[in-house]
């Protein structure tokens, strides 16, 4: 297990590279924003992940609810998928928050508008925040159950974070990759190996992480027993 962690973090980290590569030298300038419009190369990437890894939390989540009384064993792994990609959320949505931040400072001349895009964003970042806090806090089932219910209202929101920019007309730019403005080809295929760098980190994180709660689930499990026996 831990060689192939090694081998899928070194592809992803071999990725990266070779995205970081195509968005800083391959890719043209941007005629408006100049060099400052590479950060969509990381930025955009980061928040395509963010909104689709909470769908795996929220399935998983589900499941838990649905299995918890009928097979505990599956509710357990179904409940450490959970927890695994609601930790990869909170880091992807972070630091796609941070990357707009740093956009927004240089584009807009403030560090933070109360846009709708990035209102919303942070609003997914914080029920994540939430949703750990709970799991972390609360003893027992009961926690994971309330964080379960969490986890579908952050599944509401993803769906007004991506149509936020559609919606309601603020600071935020319209959108690029499906609206009426075309990228040029090289831009299209820096951000693909982006995006596909940063969705096999994520994967391999969330895998990485689902391993080490499945065996700290076995743990506590034995640590029961014996205290049972005992």
């Amino acid at each position: 297990m831990k060689r192939l962690f090694g081998l899928l973090a070194a592809v992803s980290l071999l990725l990266m590279g070779y995205g970081f590569y195509q968005g800083m030298y391959v890719a043209p300038t941007e005629a408006t924003m100049g060099p400052l419009q590479r950060i969509f190369y990381w930025h955009v990437p980061l928040f395509i992940d963010g909104e689709l890894f909470p769908y795996i939390n929220m399935i998983a989540s589900l499941s838990y609810l649905f299995l918890r009384r009928k097979n505990i064993g599956y509710a357990r792994v179904a409940d450490a998928i959970a927890l695994a990609s609601a930790e990869v959320t909170v880091l992807f949505v972070g630091l796609g928050l941070v990357a707009g931040i740093l956009w927004g400072k240089q584009a807009w001349g403030i560090w933070w508008a109360w846009d709708a895009r990035t209102t919303t964003a942070l609003l997914l970042w914080l029920l994540y925040v939430s949703y750990l806090l709970v799991r972390r806090y609360s003893s027992g089932d009961e926690g994971h159950t309330i964080a379960a219910v969490l986890s579908v209202f952050a599944g509401v929101d993803v769906p007004i974070v991506y149509m936020s920019i559609r919606w309601w007309r603020t600071q935020h730019p319209a959108p690029v990759l499906t609206g009426d403005g075309e990228l040029d080809p090289r831009m299209k295929i820096a951000f693909l190996w982006n995006l596909l760098a940063w969705t096999m980190w994520g994967i391999t994180l969330i895998w990485a992480r689902y391993a080490l709660r499945r065996r700290e689930q076995i743990i506590e499990e034995e640590t029961a027993l014996r205290a049972l026996e005992g």
